[in-house]
């Protein structure tokens, strides 16, 4: 019912208080914890849409547009892109596909990409996060050999710490809130995904 009505009031003024409510799970892991083969797996089984904010900004990148030549300027000089650009290509993303549920996958990056999200009215499910030591996603990513030119050792550590610093604070406020499911990373790919499917059963259970 009003589907359609609310299809066509979209372009209006893009914002309908009932036009699609979204049901999203925020993926955080740092590099190395397999959060990418996970949600592979959330996306299989559980029918959710894998959404990661670095490809939607490439892929505006590549597509030419002004907004995506703003981006790759801004990278070139090493600026960051503001946290408004990626949740607005995210919210694009969510309105643009025919699916509800959405695995929004290395983000929030920082307080303020939580800031800016939380802007927009949309409040995640949960956050999924891949809790791994240092050491083992160190080894992970040196036997991974995928050709990577970021993962040689300093890189690494660089991205390790990154990820302590700007991410773990993410965590504690979504923690603080009763909103984080932590998975230990560290064992073999199939008992992950078994921890995994076990919160997404019982959350499925509860909001059926």
């Amino acid at each position: 019912m009003g589907t359609v009505v609310d299809a066509a009031n979209k372009g209006v003024n893009g914002s309908l208080p009932n036009e699609k409510k979204f049901k999203v799970v925020f993926v955080l892991g740092g590099p190395g914890s397999g959060k990418g083969t996970q949600c592979a797996n959330i996306v299989e089984h559980f029918g959710f849409t894998h959404l990661s904010a670095g490809d939607l900004l490439r892929a505006e990148i590549k597509s030419g547009s002004e907004n995506g030549t703003m981006i790759q300027n801004m990278i070139k000089e090493g600026k960051i892109v503001p946290s408004e650009v990626t949740v607005k290509l995210l919210q694009r993303a969510m309105q643009e596909s025919d699916n509800d549920k959405f695995l929004i996958d290395g983000f929030p990056r920082n307080e303020e990409n939580r800031a800016a999200f939380e802007n927009t009215g949309i409040v995640p499910e949960f956050v999924l996060f891949f809790d791994c030591s240092e050491e083992e996603m160190e080894k992970r990513l040196l036997s991974r050999n995928q050709g990577r030119d970021d993962d040689n050792i300093e890189t690494i550590k660089k991205r390790f710490n990154v990820f302590v610093e700007s991410s773990l604070p993410v965590i504690e406020y979504y923690g603080s809130k009763g909103k984080v499911q932590k998975i230990d990373a560290c064992k073999p790919v199939e008992e992950v995904f078994a921890a995994v499917k076990a919160i997404f059963t019982q959350v499925h259970e509860k909001t059926a």
